[in-house]
């Protein structure tokens, strides 16, 4: 991933906040010159080394599944809050649109899970989700037939990777002057309905109020 100066991340806790935040992730593997990708829910977690590792499962009829065989290495595409950025927000004239982003890539080799793994990952993926939507009673797999449960689970298969590299790319209008990224995230604030724009405004702000 390109990376200017002004737009690198590397701090591991912001690039584990935005994984946590936007855990739908694009699998992308190169197969025999051809590039093929697939979104699917990730679970990141630590594991006491540099970068921790990721966990996901796909339908046993996803080609990626033979793809993914323990040897070949796969990249994990995180897309984070994003918006338009209209010139006309700057306090600076001449300047042109663009759209600021926050984005995460994760490399390494996945690996196949065995099928107490792929139990672990399913009971830790739904059980994240699901505390998150207190205080709604969260479900479990428990309220599954065993005999369908065991069914349901040959038909996907799980995978860990443990993370290679981890590249964050914040493009934040940090290469514009404090006026300019004032006026930005101002602008952005007085768009109410687009959820979008506070969440690109709160992210600038993360970064560090304008002087």
């Amino acid at each position: 991933m390109y990376q200017p100066g002004p737009f690198r991340i590397d701090d591991p806790a912001r690039l584990q906040a935005l994984i946590d935040r936007h855990p739908l992730c694009l699998v992308v593997v190169a197969v025999d010159g051809e590039v093929h990708a697939n979104p699917v829910p990730v679970l990141a977690t630590a594991d006491g080394s540099a970068h921790g590792r990721l966990r996901f499962h796909l339908a046993r009829g996803n080609p990626l599944c033979n793809w993914l065989d323990g040897e070949r290495p796969a990249l994990m595409v995180f897309s984070g809050e994003q918006h338009y950025v209209s010139p006309d927000w700057y306090a600076s004239a001449q300047l042109v649109p663009t759209w600021n982003y926050a984005m995460v890539q994760a490399r390494g080799i996945p690996t196949v899970l065995d099928d107490s793994g792929l139990c672990q990952l399913l009971e830790d993926l739904s059980g994240t989700h699901e505390q998150a939507l207190k205080p709604k009673i969260p479900w479990t797999t428990d309220k599954l037939e065993t005999a369908l449960y065991t069914r349901m689970r040959k038909g996907i298969r799980g995978f860990e990777m443990p993370i290679d590299s981890l590249q964050g790319k914040w493009k934040m209008s940090q290469n514009r002057g404090a006026d300019d990224r004032r006026g930005v995230i101002e602008a952005l604030d007085r768009l109410p309905e687009d959820a979008g724009a506070r969440q690109v405004a709160a992210c600038m702000r993360d970064l560090g109020e304008p002087d």
